[in-house]
C-alpha cells in the first residue's frame, strides 16, 4: 500500500505532520477527518519531502533515536512501578523541550485518557512511531505484559542505534580525513602551484613532464576551482534525488551486496538487524507472518528485503523460515544455521536474538579491521600525492640551484 505524507490541523489548531499508508489521497483525507483533523496536505513520500537526505538532517522527528529510547525506558520504568499508564504518561509529559514532542505526548496521553489503547494512540501519530514499535506494545497489550515489553522494546532500540552508530563512526574519519586533506590539495594546486609556473615561466626554465603536467593541473585548479566544487555537490544532489526512484535504489543495493567487502558487510549488518527484530517481536508473542512483514520495512538494503518479502511468502505455505531465506542465495550460511537450529529446538525466538549478536559482534570487528586499514591507507594515499605535487614543484628549482652553483 502507498505510503503518503500529510499535513493537518488538530482540535487545537496546531500543525501535524506524519505518514500514512493508505489507497489514496482522498483515503488518507478521510482517516484525518475520522480522528478529528483538518486535512490540509497529502502526497505520495515517492514525491520527495519525506525522503531527503537533507531534511532529515535539518528537521529530524520529534521521537526519535536517544529520546524514543529514553521515553520507552521511562515509560517502562513508571508502570514497573505501579503507576497508571496515563499518570505515567502525565509525568513524562513534563520530560521533553521541544514543542513537537509535547504536542505528541499531550495526543497520546488524551487519546488513553479517551479510553482508546496504547497501541491504537501511538499508531494514530502517523510517521512518529514505527510499525515495529507500535505491534510491540499491541502484543505487550495482548499479554497483559506492557512493562516487561517496554523493557526489551527500550533494549531493542538501544542496540539498534549501537550498531547503527558503530558504522557512522567507523566512517566519520576517514571521510573526514579525506575532506581535508581534498581542500588542502585544491589549495595547494589551485594557490601555490600557479605561483611557481608563474616564477619558471619568468626564468623560461626547461621543466620535466611531469612538472608541466603538475603545473598545468595546477593552472586549471586556479581558474576552474569552482567548477571542482559545484560538480561534486550537484553528483550528491543527483543521487540523493536518484536513491528514491525504486528501480534505481535496488539496483545500487544489488551492487553493494556483490563487492567482495562491502557486501559481506552489509549482508552481516541486514542479518542482525532482521534477527533483532524478529527475535524480539516473536518473543513477545506477535506472530512470525507479521514480525515478516515489520523486518522488511526496517531493512535498509531493498533486494534483502525483497528476499524477506518473498521468505514471508514461502513461510505462509508451510516452508520453514530458514529454508525460505536461504532460497535468495544472500543471508550469511551461519545465520541460516542459527535459525534453523531454532526451529528445531523450538525456541525461534532465543535464537534469533542470539543470531542477532553473533552478527552484530562480527560487524563490530569488521569494521575495526576496516578502520584500522582505511585510515592509515588513506593517509599513505593522500601523503604520496601531496608529496609528488611538491616534489614535481621543487625539482626544477632545485636543479636550476646547483646549476647556477
Amino acid at each position: 500500500m502507498p505510503l503518503f505524507n500529510y499535513k493537518a490541523l488538530n482540535a487545537r489548531g496546531e500543525m501535524l505532520e506524519g505518514q500514512m499508508e493508505a489507497a489514496s489521497r482522498d483515503e488518507v483525507a478521510l482517516r484525518l477527518q475520522e480522528q478529528g483533523h483538518l486535512p490540509v496536505e497529502a502526497r505520495p513520500a515517492s514525491e520527495g519531502g519525506g525522503g531527503s537526505l537533507f531534511k532529515g538532517l535539518l528537521k529530524p522527528r520529534s521521537f526519535s533515536g536517544e529520546r524514543l529510547v529514553q521515553f520507552t525506558q521511562q515509560l517502562s520504568t513508571l508502570l514497573g512501578a505501579g503507576q497508571p499508564l496515563d499518570r505515567a504518561l502525565s509525568i513524562l509529559l513534563e520530560l521533553p523541550e521541544d514543542e513537537a514532542a509535547k504536542r505528541t505526548l499531550t495526543d497520546v496521553r488524551d487519546a488513553v485518557r479517551g479510553g482508546t489503547s496504547l497501541s491504537t494512540a501511538l499508531e494514530r501519530q502517523h510517521g512518529t512511531f514505527s510499525r515495529l514499535y507500535i505491534n510491540m506494545v499491541r502484543a505487550g497489550e495482548a499479554g497483559g505484559s506492557m512493562q516487561e515489553t517496554l523493557a526489551r522494546l527500550a533494549d531493542y532500540l538501544e542496540r539498534s542505534r549501537a550498531l547503527q552508530g558503530r558504522v557512522i563512526n567507523a566512517l566519520i574519519y576517514p571521510a573526514i580525513l579525506l575532506v581535508m586533506v581534498g581542500l588542502s590539495l585544491l589549495f595547494l594546486l589551485g594557490y601555490v602551484v600557479p605561483q611557481f609556473a608563474q616564477m619558471y615561466e619568468n626564468l623560461d626554465a626547461e621543466l620535466p613532464l611531469f612538472t608541466q603536467v603538475v603545473l598545468g593541473v595546477g593552472l586549471f585548479v586556479r581558474d576552474w576551482w569552482i567548477v571542482l566544487l559545484v560538480v561534486p555537490a550537484l553528483a550528491l544532489w543527483w543521487f540523493d534525488r536518484k536513491r528514491r526512484d525504486p528501480v534505481f535504489r535496488e539496483a545500487l543495493d544489488g551492487w553493494l551486496l556483490r563487492r567482495r567487502f562491502a557486501g559481506s558487510l552489509v549482508a552481516k549488518v541486514e542479518t542482525a538487524r532482521l534477527a533483532r527484530t524478529l527475535g524480539t517481536l516473536v518473543r513477545n508473542g506477535v506472530p512470525l507472518m507479521a514480525a515478516l512483514g515489520i523486518g522488511r520495512n526496517v531493512m535498509n538494503n531493498r533486494v534483502l528485503a525483497d528476499d524477506v518479502e518473498k521468505a514471508a511468502t514461502d513461510v505462509k505455505n508451510g516452508v520453514s523460515l530458514s529454508v525460505a531465506l536461504s532460497k535468495g542465495k544472500r543471508f550469511p550460511r551461519l545465520a541460516l544455521q542459527m535459525i534453523q537450529v531454532g526451529e528445531e529446538s523450538g525456541a525461534l525466538d532465543t535464537m534469533l536474538v542470539k543470531t542477532a549478536e553473533t552478527f552484530e559482534h562480527q560487524t563490530s570487528l569488521a569494521l575495526d579491521r576496516m578502520l584500522a586499514a582505511l585510515v592509515p591507507l588513506v593517509t599513505v594515499v593522500l601523503a604520496g600525492v601531496v608529496g609528488m605535487v611538491v616534489l614535481a614543484v621543487l625539482t626544477p628549482l632545485y636543479d636550476l640551484t646547483n646549476a647556477i652553483g
